[in-house]
């Protein structure tokens, strides 16, 4: 498995069902294709835990695709520790991370689709490539959008 990236959501605007449309929606408008097996997990209190969909850029080819997962609103795991060390992101925000993306590695133009238009929906939401220490904001992704394609991108402090 390769380097994973997240969303970080504000935690008291945080919802599985947002998370869910947002994440078809934009692999709608990055014309990459998605696919939903409908597999619910849940805790042992029956909470909901986490379900996945994987997007890719062709089904006949098993390269180019990642895992997302949609995760409940009562997971351990979501708090995001924002402690001032992350550029580009006010340290007073609470933040939750989410939408877990697996396997970032050669799948960098993929994602730079599917995460613009993710961050166009959800502009007050950021992008963490969770060994790196900054994010990109829906600003950053325009910028890198509108310039030509760098398989690095998302290696790359945006600042």
């Amino acid at each position: 498995m390769g380097t994973s990236s997240f969303f970080l959501v504000e935690r008291d605007k945080y919802s599985p069902d947002n998370l869910l449309s947002s994440v078809m929606v934009a692999a709608f408008h990055s014309d990459a294709m998605l696919y939903y097996r409908n597999e619910k997990y849940f805790t042992e209190e029956n909470h909901f835990k986490y379900t996945t969909i994987s997007i890719m850029q062709d089904l006949d080819i098993d390269e180019n695709m990642f895992l997302i997962y949609i995760d409940g609103e009562k997971n351990d795991g979501l708090e995001f520790y924002n402690n001032g060390q992350y550029l580009g992101l006010d340290s007073s925000l609470s933040l939750y991370q989410v939408g877990c993306i697996e396997d970032v590695y050669d799948n960098e133009k993929l994602l730079l689709s599917f995460v613009y238009e993710y961050l166009k929906l959800n502009p007050m939401q950021y992008y963490w490539l969770g060994d790196y220490n900054w994010v990109y904001s829906w600003e950053d992704m325009r910028k890198l959008k509108s310039l030509p394609y760098d398989p690095n991108w998302c290696y790359k402090n945006p600042k």
